[in-house]
């Protein structure tokens, strides 16, 4: 009886943990392995079965919230699948330079730096860009292919799109785009997460809307989309090398199928600016916590690694939670002011 009350108990934790993940996941289109992975090493996992564990939660709560975003309209498949063969070439060049740094010794400590300067980096930069912007935020009301309003696209994106360098393409909300700065953004992607050994939709969402111009909801559309393919291939791989636990990933997938409705939904709910300046807080959460975490096993201090997590799972509690929260004010605000204007 006690065996199956922990066991009960373990689906619960796991339930629980997914649906949480799955808000963010459907709302950043990041954040899976990003908290799953460190949380199952702490608790005692195998680093195989955890990374395993992981890529196969984030394939399926992907899929989930994928689906999400295409009926909202907020998926661009073209540019998905440019943004899939760019990454993928830089995701293997960026293989080769860490069997490189590794041979000379220093892959651990380069990586580790890079890793925290990078996430802490775009969080700040997200963070202040959303603080100091003008609050014009998005349309939740007009058509996904309308044109986006010049205004909204960020100063990077527009010199960008001003290297016309034939073949163009025309990607959703009237952005047009060289194939070449495309791929090259792609490629830059994909060299980072390679480099770094994540998935890197961290660096993926804000790459779509600051580098290329699209509007933050069909970057994060997008973003998925492109995930269920790295997150499908992954997990198989690991599947096939006894790496993924259907104990752990199914109570997580039956949490986060709801979560990443929910998230997927409130990008078309929450004010555009709202969702930049969570997402920099995420990050700046992450960045926090890996340093604890780096600096735990540089110096023997296995303290920090619990710190780490609990700073990861403490600033995912409280971001998907300002998520729901602004998703439920913004409808009883659109409520209020029909019922006004109805009056």
């Amino acid at each position: 009886m006690e065996l199956f009350g922990i066991a009960l108990a373990t689906l619960a934790l796991f339930a629980g943990f997914g649906l949480l993940i799955g808000v963010l996941f459907g709302f950043f289109g990041m954040g899976g392995s990003f908290l799953v992975t460190p949380a199952l090493l702490v608790m005692g996992y195998a680093p195989k079965v955890a990374v395993g564990s992981g890529l196969a939660f984030v394939f399926g709560t992907s899929v989930i919230a994928t689906l999400k975003h295409r009926d909202l309209g907020q998926v661009d498949y073209k540019l998905g699948v440019l943004m899939i063969a760019g990454t993928t070439a830089g995701i293997e060049v960026g293989k080769e330079l860490v069997m490189l740094l590794e041979e000379l010794g220093l892959a651990g400590s380069i990586i580790s730096v890079t890793y925290v300067v990078l996430l802490g980096g775009i969080g700040l930069f997200v963070t202040y860009e959303a603080l100091t912007g003008d609050g014009g935020g998005i349309d939740h009301d007009a058509d996904a292919d309308a044109e986006v309003d010049a205004d909204d696209i960020p100063d990077i994106a527009k010199k960008i799109q001003q290297y016309r360098i034939p073949p163009m393409m025309s990607l959703r909300g009237g952005v047009q785009v060289s194939l070449w700065m495309i791929l090259s953004v792609a490629f830059a992607t994909g060299l980072l997460s390679g480099l770094l050994g994540v998935g890197g939709g961290f660096i993926r969402m804000p790459a779509l809307f600051y580098l290329i111009g699209v509007p933050v909801p069909i970057a994060v559309g997008t973003d998925l989309f492109e995930i269920v393919f790295s997150g499908g291939i992954g997990s198989f791989l690991y599947a096939q090398s006894g790496g993924v636990e259907l104990s752990i990933v199914a109570p997580l997938l039956a949490g986060s199928a709801l979560g990443a409705r929910v998230g997927s939904a409130a990008t078309s709910i929450v004010d555009e600016d709202e969702i930049k300046q969570y997402f920099g807080y995420m990050l700046l959460g992450g960045a926090i916590a890996v340093a604890f975490r780096q600096i735990g096993n540089a110096y023997g201090i296995p303290v920090l690694t619990d710190v780490s997590l609990a700073l990861i799972l403490g600033s995912a509690l409280m971001v998907s939670g300002a998520v729901v929260y602004s998703s439920v004010k913004n409808i009883r605000d659109g409520r209020a002011a029909d019922a006004m204007s109805a009056d």
